[in-house]
């Protein structure tokens, strides 16, 4: 591993930091828009092992929002396109691509043990609950993005438990499900307190620009690097 690589990380977190870094064991679940930009982060920042999980492949319409979407990957798994792009970054990373879509049944099978933190990046709460269910159960910390769809003001965007978000639909759906099977609402999230603006097309289909989407994905980030650093 080059030096100057990580030289001015190790300015801010000291060689220590970079240490635990380079010892952390992160999953991020969900590599699509919000996703993809906290994988890369996490990789420029050091982390040294990361397991990457998302049954999608690269679609044209994932350009304008998605890392790994480019017009010479639609068609591929974003797990295998974000994985190659990690060890362009840095050779020395561990990454595991699980191209697969997190369910209540497959959640220990996919991850495996002894992780240190969960990514929770997902943007269906049919994988988002058994997620946040499962790195409970298991006493793995999680961090989970809420919905980055339908804003536009990066400045809305905020940290904060789940049982402190206001305004986000995704997390009003999110406290309901949790509460009902009786998880803990007390884990950290990203969401923004911007009232969604345009327009839903039928079938689901939002509106998201990719600073947002990049704006989550590198908040995400940004908290399991505070959090492996500090020893939080």
């Amino acid at each position: 591993m080059g030096i100057e690589q990580f030289e001015r990380t190790v300015l801010l977190v000291r060689a220590e930091g970079l240490t635990q870094l380079r010892a952390a064991k992160v999953a991020v679940v969900g590599c699509g828009a919000v996703g993809s930009f906290a994988v890369e982060a996490l990789a420029r920042a050091g982390v040294g092992y990361l397991i990457l999980v998302d049954g999608d492949v690269v679609a044209e319409s994932n350009i304008n929002r998605q890392l790994c979407a480019l017009h010479s990957t639609v068609g591929q798994p974003k797990v295998d396109v974000l994985k190659n792009r990690v060890h362009d970054i840095c050779p020395e990373t561990k990454v595991v691509a699980q191209k697969v879509f997190i369910d209540d049944k497959n959640c220990g099978d996919v991850l495996g043990k002894d992780i240190d933190l969960i990514v929770d990046a997902i943007d269906m709460v049919s994988g988002k609950i058994p997620l946040i269910l499962y790195a409970q159960k298991g006493n793995i910390p999680l961090i989970s993005s809420m919905g980055a769809a339908m804003k536009t003001d990066i400045s809305k965007i905020k940290v904060a438990p789940l049982n402190q978000t206001s305004v986000c639909p995704l997390a009003a759906r999110v406290r309901r499900l949790v509460k009902e099977q009786g998880g803990n609402l007390n884990f950290p999230c990203v969401f923004s307190v911007e009232k969604p603006v345009g327009k839903q097309e039928v079938g689901r289909k939002m509106g998201s620009l990719v600073t947002m989407t990049g704006t989550f994905g590198l908040a995400l980030a940004n908290e399991v690097i505070k959090r492996i650093v500090n020893n939080v």
